[in-house]
């Protein structure tokens, strides 16, 4: 089910969001649950049960070479288990992927966080960015809700700092940026 804009929802009312954070990684410059909560929480659209956790390359590796058929370390993985009800499903953000493509992208490790972390909860809630035209309406709110926490736009270095029209990814292209 891919959804296109921001769902509408009753005013004044926040979704419901249980939310547990595992850290599995000692890197440093890790954001605190609170920050993890709040990141998670502007993205959400409706109530959800979700466990983010921080993990190091050898479990991402793992995990994108079991659920994927990718075997390297990516940088955020998510998994739905329910779309019925509370969206059930977990987030896996691998932290020493964050630390490089950070420094890459001469970015704070927290803005790129912050980022993966709305990024891994629109997926939960069914956007994809597989084709062009829903990668473009994902990275669209993704900028969005990151405006609103007060980060940059994680797109605009690309091309220049010219945002990208969104284009087919290739076949065993990295999942996120």
């Amino acid at each position: 089910m891919l959804m296109s804009g921001t769902p509408k929802r009753k005013p004044g009312r926040k979704p419901e969001l249980a939310l547990t954070v595992q850290y599995a990684t000692r890197c440093a410059e890790l954001p605190t649950p609170a920050k993890l909560r709040r990141w998670a929480r502007s993205a959400l659209r409706k109530a959800a049960r979700v466990t983010l956790r921080l993990i190091g390359e050898r479990e991402a590796r793992e995990l994108n070479r079991i659920y994927r058929g990718r075997d390297y370390a990516t940088n955020v993985l998510t998994f739905i288990y329910s779309k019925r009800g509370p969206l059930e499903g977990d987030i896996a953000i691998c932290s020493p992927v964050v630390a490089r493509e950070a420094s890459r992208q001469r970015t704070r490790r927290e803005a790129h966080y912050a980022h993966l972390t709305v990024h891994g909860m629109l997926h939960l809630q069914g956007y994809d960015h597989a084709r062009a035209p829903t990668a473009k309406r994902m990275e669209n709110l993704e900028t969005r809700i990151l405006a609103r926490l007060g980060f940059a736009d994680p797109y605009a270095s690309e091309a220049g700092g010219v945002r990208r029209a969104a284009k087919k990814p290739p076949p065993l292209r990295k999942h996120g940026r």
